[in-house]
């Protein structure tokens, strides 16, 4: 993991390496409800990969899992997404509310995807 200093508002762990290892310690300290399901993509991901004779699947999910961990490590934005979701669960897909409930989830991924890739 990068070192960073701690600030109150900012990230509850440093970002980690797109290491199958170091997302699953950080995402063990921000969201460890999420493990099993990482567990059971990154087995997926290698039984494609193994299939295929491709290493796509593997990038996919190293990518996909630093994303969820990006946000995770970050209160606020972990925030915005758990409210985000539950509206377009709990909403009509008729109502406005969903469509912009799901523009805020794919904004908070695009972001958090953007901060991956400049860093």
């Amino acid at each position: 993991m990068t070192a960073q200093p701690f600030e109150p508002d900012g990230p509850l762990v440093p970002r980690p390496e797109r290491t199958p290892a170091a997302l699953r310690i950080a995402l063990a300290q921000v969201a460890p409800h999420r493990l099993a399901e990482m567990e059971r993509q990154k087995d997926e991901a290698i039984a494609v990969a193994a299939r295929t004779a491709s290493l796509g699947p593997i990038v996919q999910f190293l990518e996909a899992w630093a994303v969820v961990v990006e946000v995770a490590r970050n209160p606020a934005t972990a925030a915005r997404l758990r409210a985000a979701e539950y509206t377009a669960q709990i909403v009509d897909r008729e109502d406005p509310a969903w469509r912009a409930a799901m523009d805020e989830i794919r904004i908070l991924h695009t972001d958090a995807r953007e901060s991956l890739n400049r860093d």
